[in-house]
């Protein structure tokens, strides 16, 4: 061991205090250094910060009394395995690494350094003697000279070992999180219950407490109740009015459930919509059931007064509907009595009108069914299949495929490509013996005829499937091609296809009768239609008596023009948008004086001005070819219509369809599974109605944040 002497002397000079820059070079440039890549330091260097951030109760070396101060109590840090304490003079003690010898300032005095440059010095790599002494260590995934290892295992990840008693651990928002994801992926409740999901959760959290079903239940009920606010103050922000769809699900038990779903356009003109609530039916072929469902909506978001049109996902009776109309007639005012109040689903209608046509050719299409299936069942008849094909030179490049007949449109799609077909289908019996049952040619008639009927409702149906935005506007068009293709077929021979005409003619005439004044209207606000589509369609199929019923479609749009010109103007941030607030500060205290007929009079007796409506009407029309945003439209020319733009965007809110674009060609109605029916009712809603509302994220957080202080804006 050096003298004290020599010490002070080695480290009284710059040069020996620390490497120089050349020493430091040349270190790094020897071989044996070289040997170190980057990958090995990246490594050596996580295991050794890993080590500098653990204690051991036992130290591989302990101080002696000759470099230990007695006065100091034994050092406990990991980096005493690397460093040791050396007396250099009374005063002064330096830490020595005990690899590279590099010496580190530890004690001068009565002040002491610490230890973190000297882990920094060992856990970062700086010491290359003991990244290289470490290198040649064997461990787990390394491959060695002998080949013990495997070259294909991954090295193992190490992780900081932390002691648990020293982490927090929030049991409301660990249950919280439990809760979220029973709703968003629909999971069992009793789920929490299970033994599997307790021993799992324990393994990442050994101090969870198993979660009871009725405790995420009340969890789950307590996040639905969260978002409800959120979703409140959204709509409370809205600026126009609401649109209701009611689709009623049967379950196991006699009772069913209507899920209520509201639309609206916002302050930026985007279409929204929000699942509102999912109210059980313990009668649901009562005429008050739809009355106390849509009363318990109404109630609970405050919506009396902002309704504006409610439509089923199927078809509702006369009482049923008196029901709500007395209902609704109370607090919510009836726009143009009433006529643009209730609609039914086209969707539905559009599936049972196809599974009327699929009805009346059942006997056909089994037989048809049998063929195709024959064909698929094994490779060999699919392969003499196209062989014959081939024979025959048939040009068609249709699959076959067996239909689902939940969904129409899968029967349609098979009846097509097996008509096409048809020649092959027919000569497959004398190439094949086994094949037997074969549709005859008066069969493969029909089913063309069949297929004549489904086209256009399939056009239809896909239209509302795979639009995102409205459809309300383009649809009269879809529904007014059926129309003319079901009248058009009157004079044929068969007793098969007169049959199926006349219940075709008979089935969209009732269509046309309840939805047409709503179809029509919706098409007007279309700048690229207006009324030219109206009179055009109506010309072709009524001819003289067109004028009569285009006058229908006028008047009671003119009435519902009337009808929003007297409406007080709300003082939300979307109406204040088209003037400023003083503006609508005295026009609501002219209304207050029952100045509001009077206005309405100005505006429809004025010789030199026209109403906005008409202005609107008589404008050219705007190119049909290109695809455009008819609701962006109608915000650009807010500020020129002001009254007629507010009209627009409540009739372009309302639905023509109440189903999802995967369930447009369902045939049944839906059914809740045995387990949501078997719990509570307002269980059912909480999470049905979160999972939507989770659906949009911060979205309706952010935009309501916008919204309240757009009118506290105004309010100053």
């Amino acid at each position: 061991m050096a003298t004290l002497e020599e010490k002070n002397r080695l480290i009284s000079t710059p040069e020996n205090q620390m490497a120089t820059l050349e020493e430091k070079n040349q270190l790094i440039t020897t071989q044996e250094y070289q040997m170190v890549t980057l990958e090995e330091k990246n490594q050596l260097v996580a295991a050794l910060e890993y080590e500098m951030t653990t204690f051991e109760e036992n130290s591989r070396s302990t101080p002696g009394p000759e470099t230990q101060p007695s006065n100091r109590r034994k050092g406990k840090s990991m980096v005493w395995e690397h460093f040791t304490i050396e007396t250099l003079s009374s005063d002064c003690r330096r830490a020595f690494c005990k690899q590279c010898r590099r010496s580190f300032a530890y004690s001068m005095g009565s002040k002491v350094s610490g230890t973190s440059h000297l882990k920094r010095h060992i856990a970062k790599g700086t010491c290359l003697a003991l990244l290289h002494n470490q290198g040649n260590r064997q461990t787990p995934g390394t491959p060695t000279m002998n080949g013990n290892s495997s070259m294909s295992d991954p090295p193992r990840r190490r992780y900081r070992s932390r002691d648990s008693a020293s982490i927090s651990f929030d049991l409301d928002h660990f249950r919280q999180k439990i809760a979220r994801m029973m709703i968003m992926h629909d999971y069992p409740l009793h789920m929490v219950e299970h033994p599997g999901f307790v021993n799992f959760v324990k393994s990442l959290e050994p101090r969870y407490d198993k979660v009871s079903f009725n405790t995420v239940q009340g969890d789950c009920i307590s996040g639905y109740l969260r978002e409800k606010q959120n979703v409140m103050k959204f709509i409370e922000c809205l600026p126009g009015r609401v649109c209701l769809t009611l689709n009623v699900w049967t379950s196991s038990q006699s009772s069913s459930y209507v899920f209520i779903t509201g639309h609206f356009i916002d302050g930026d003109w985007k279409p929204q919509r929000r699942i509102l609530n999912v109210v059980m039916e313990p009668y649901p072929n009562s005429d008050a059931a739809l009355s106390h469902a849509v009363a318990s909506c109404l109630s609970d978001w405050s919506l009396e007064g902002k309704l504006f049109s409610i439509t089923f996902n199927h078809p509702v009776c006369e009482p049923g509907r008196e029901n709500l109309r007395s209902l609704l007639c109370i607090k919510n005012p009836l726009i143009i009595n009433g006529q643009l109040l209730f609609g039914n689903c086209s969707a539905h209608a559009l599936s049972s009108f196809a599974k009327d046509v699929l009805w009346e050719g059942r006997e056909i299409i089994k037989k048809v069914r049998y063929s195709v299936k024959y064909v698929k069942t094994t490779e060999s008849h699919e392969q003499k299949f196209r062989e014959l094909k081939q024979q025959l030179q048939v040009p068609s490049e249709k699959g076959l495929s067996l239909d689902n007949q939940a969904q129409w449109n899968t029967t349609y799609q098979m009846l097509v490509a097996a008509s096409e077909l048809k020649e092959v289908f027919s000569c497959l019996d004398t190439f094949d013996p086994n094949y037997k049952e074969a549709p005859s040619m008066k069969d493969w008639k029909r089913v063309d005829i069949m297929c004549t009927y489904l086209k256009p409702l399939f056009d239809a149906a896909n239209f509302l499937a795979s639009r995102t935005g409205p459809t309300q506007n383009t649809f009269f068009h879809e529904v007014w091609k059926m129309h003319d293709l079901y009248h058009s077929i009157t004079n044929h021979g068969d007793p098969f296809v007169i049959g199926l005409a006349k219940i075709m003619q008979e089935k969209m005439d009732k269509y046309l009768k309840e939805c047409i004044l709503a179809l029509a209207i919706v098409a007007v606000m279309d700048p690229r239609f207006k009324m030219k589509l109206i009179e055009f369609s109506f010309l072709r199929f009524y001819g003289e008596e067109a004028g009569k019923h285009v006058k229908i479609i006028d008047g009671g749009l003119h009435e519902l023009f009337l009808e929003y010109v007297r409406l007080p103007h709300p003082l939300t941030s979307a109406y204040a948008e088209d003037g400023n607030f003083e503006n609508n500060t005295r026009t609501e205290e002219i209304s207050d004086n029952g100045l509001t007929d009077c206005d309405v009079y100005v505006e429809t007796t004025s010789q030199n001005t026209k109403s906005e409506l008409e202005q609107y009407l008589e404008e050219s029309l705007l190119p049909r070819h290109q695809e455009m945003d008819v609701l962006k439209w109608w915000e650009e020319n807010k500020l020129k219509y002001p009254t007629l733009s507010k009209m627009a965007r409540d009739i372009l809110t309302m639905q023509v369809s109440t189903a999802e674009p995967d369930t447009v060609f369902d045939t049944e109605i839906k059914e809740l599974d045995s387990y949501r029916s078997s719990l509570r009712p307002e269980t059912v809603e909480a999470l049905v109605c979160a999972k939507d509302w989770l659906g949009y994220g911060s979205e309706a957080s952010t935009e309501v944040s916008n919204a309240l202080a757009e009118v506290k804006g105004l309010g100053s």
